[in-house]
């Protein structure tokens, strides 16, 4: 039997053979290596908080722009808003602390909305899980993790196509980070404050077409 924990997928009737419940609640939901038939949308709980994580590349931001419906918070939208305001020839490295400013400005101030939200994280900086995992808490629901599991060369092509990539030095921090993430899942040791996690590969994550929040009773 599956625990509940406030989420579920509503797709074309597979089953979620791959679902497997875990001690005090907590849920692993494998959606990979389904050749493309996996659900089209994930529907949370209202007031839960849902983190996406992956490689540079792996496809966070495009799938949050096509999912979330208006409640993502990405800190590629910051990113893109100074680099609007700059003059073309400034590096990205100038001006990278405001936008991380900005981006935790914005995120702190639709937390302390209420508001059900869908979180880029690069999955390097544990402390944003953990204050999401307390603002879930403070307000009586739950947090989700959404991993993308991609290669590392399917990463850098993604990176090559949005014409952004990150140095060695740093793509590297971000491989142990997701890697440490991922068999974390995998061996049913969800990241400290999860309620759940979601595993999607590039196919997954490529039919994924909504991510919901129910409406509040």
């Amino acid at each position: 039997m599956i625990q509940h924990t406030g989420a579920y997928a509503a797709s074309t009737g597979i089953p979620s053979q791959r679902a497997r419940a875990r001690s005090r609640g907590r849920l692993l939901r494998d959606l990979r290596e389904r050749g493309g038939r996996g659900p089209r949308t994930l529907t949370f709980a209202a007031g839960d908080l849902v983190v996406v994580s992956g490689l540079p590349g792996s496809g966070k931001s495009t799938l949050m722009k096509r999912a979330a419906q208006g409640s993502g918070i990405d800190s590629q939208d910051a990113r893109e808003r100074w680099e609007a305001r700059m003059p073309r020839l400034l590096p990205y490295a100038v001006y990278r602390p405001l936008v991380r400013i900005a981006h935790y400005a914005g995120l702190r101030r639709a937390l302390r909305s209420g508001a059900s939200l869908i979180v880029h994280d690069c999955g390097t900086q544990s402390w944003v899980r953990g204050w999401l995992a307390r603002e879930a808490r403070r307000r009586g629901r739950a947090l989700h993790l959404l991993l993308l599991d991609v290669t590392p060369d399917t990463a850098k092509a993604g990176q090559h196509a949005r014409g952004r990539g990150v140095s060695a030095y740093a793509f590297a921090r971000h491989r142990r980070a997701v890697g440490r993430l991922l068999r974390a899942a995998e061996s049913g040791t969800l990241p400290h404050g999860c309620a759940s996690a979601t595993l999607l590969d590039r196919d997954a994550a490529d039919v994924l077409r909504r991510i919901g929040f129910r409406q509040a009773a």
